[in-house]
């Protein structure tokens, strides 16, 4: 008779290797777990791998807010302006921005900007901590951030965020002339004014800096496979993960982390989550396409321009088209033309540009928890443009919860069941 093969089960499988998935795998790694990561790329290679590279902890509203309603309409007019969906694509968003308008109403608002504070707030206190205890805080760095302003009017527009900004804690200073040019020389004379966050944190690159927590997590005792996991089946103990060769894989806690992949696992469960793919595009220039001090923030037009270590990149948008739908690159191309009005003298020659999917949720807050039908399984995802933001947060909070730990804030404004 052949030696009998004792299938190993996992004591937390993490589906999903993008930063979010990397930071939970390496916090429960670190609690004495035995952690399985399945992706079907590799390491950081979604969303991860493009993003603009900055713990945005200040943004603490929500983009789902009642400006956000006023300015909407105007926006989905202009195909390439900040928010757009194209008019294939609308029937099946018409649902998605029925919620979004609802959690746009000033009492969830309230609600919603609350939640992510408190999300922020967390996010603040365990960022550094988490890198550091990876090794990596060489990655970081505090550069601050520039909030830019065509004119006194548009300044002025602008006073309601900060000042629920500063009511949860954010520091920031107004800059004009002299100071703004000290801060960053060779703006176009439209920008006259603007906010410094001088805590504002960036990383160096944030492919590197996920693909580095990844391997740390891997060193530290975690197993990571290349596959695409097409169903899951929890059971009284475990949880049985199907990939799309057939395999098989068992853990006593399964976590699903996908970015926005992961609806099509929740709803198996019956958790029906309505999670978007919202398109997001960049072009990285050469480092020295122009000396940029730190990043730049344009709420006007939605993007933003951060000097990382692989180049000047230059991105943002939401495009709501699904996930079969070729890039657009014309956005990409729009928001480079539009820097050079930001920075004069900018070298738009030999740039790369990209295009991503965030998982985005209609009220701007990721599902934290565990599915409504089984304890098994946690999700953590939907977090839209704030995922390496939020990454050392939700790591926590998962980790607290697989563990059978108190989490340090209110669960309740995650729940998966919220959208029913």
């Amino acid at each position: 008779m052949g030696e009998q093969v004792t299938q190993v089960t996992y004591d937390q499988c993490v589906i999903g290797a993008g930063i979010i998935g990397l930071a939970i795998a390496f916090k429960l790694t670190r609690a004495g777990q035995s952690v399985l990561i399945l992706d079907k790329g590799g390491m950081g290679e979604g969303a991860s791998r493009g993003n603009a590279g900055a713990f945005a902890f200040a943004d603490v509203e929500p983009m789902a807010s009642p400006a956000m309603l006023l300015k909407s309409p105007r926006w989905l007019l202009d195909p390439m302006g900040p928010l757009s969906v194209p008019l294939s694509y609308a029937p099946r968003m018409a649902p998605w921005m029925a919620q979004f308008a609802r959690a746009c109403l000033p009492t969830a608002h309230a609600a919603s900007t609350k939640a992510q504070a408190a999300l922020m707030e967390l996010a603040k206190r365990e960022t550094e901590l988490m890198f550091e205890d990876a090794g990596l805080s060489n990655h970081l760095r505090h550069e601050g951030a520039l909030y830019l302003y065509a004119g006194q009017r548009a300044f002025d527009a602008a006073a309601d965020v900060w000042r629920v900004r500063a009511k949860h804690g954010v520091a920031f200073e107004p800059v004009t002339g002299a100071r703004l040019a000290e801060l960053q020389p060779g703006l176009g004379p439209r920008y006259t004014h603007a906010m410094f966050v001088p805590d504002w944190m960036m990383v160096s690159d944030p492919f590197e800096i996920t693909r580095a927590l990844g391997n740390q997590t891997v060193t530290e005792g975690a197993e990571f496979r290349q596959a695409r996991v097409v169903r899951l089946q929890p059971g009284g103990e475990t949880t049985t993960i199907t990939m799309d060769d057939g395999e098989t894989v068992t853990a006593r806690q399964t976590v699903v982390a996908g970015g926005a992949w992961s609806g099509k696992l929740a709803a198996q469960l019956g958790d029906t989550i309505p999670l978007e793919a919202e398109r997001g595009y960049n072009t990285t220039l050469p480092t020295d396409a122009f000396d940029l001090k730190r990043q730049l923030v344009v709420p006007a037009d939605g993007y933003v321009i951060t000097p990382l270590a692989s180049g000047i990149r230059v991105g943002g948008a939401a495009e709501f088209a699904g996930m079969q739908r070729p890039p657009d690159y014309r956005r990409s191309a729009m928001m480079l033309k539009k820097s050079e009005s930001v920075m004069q003298g900018l070298n738009t020659s030999g740039g790369k540009q990209w295009m991503g999917f965030r998982p985005s949720l209609p009220d701007t807050l990721p599902v934290i928890g565990r599915s409504s039908t089984s304890s098994r399984v946690m999700y953590a995802f939907g977090h839209g443009h704030l995922g390496l933001t939020q990454c050392a947060a939700t790591a926590t909070l998962v980790r607290d919860l697989a563990l059978g730990q108190a989490p340090s804030i209110d669960m309740h404004p995650y729940r998966a069941e919220r959208f029913c």
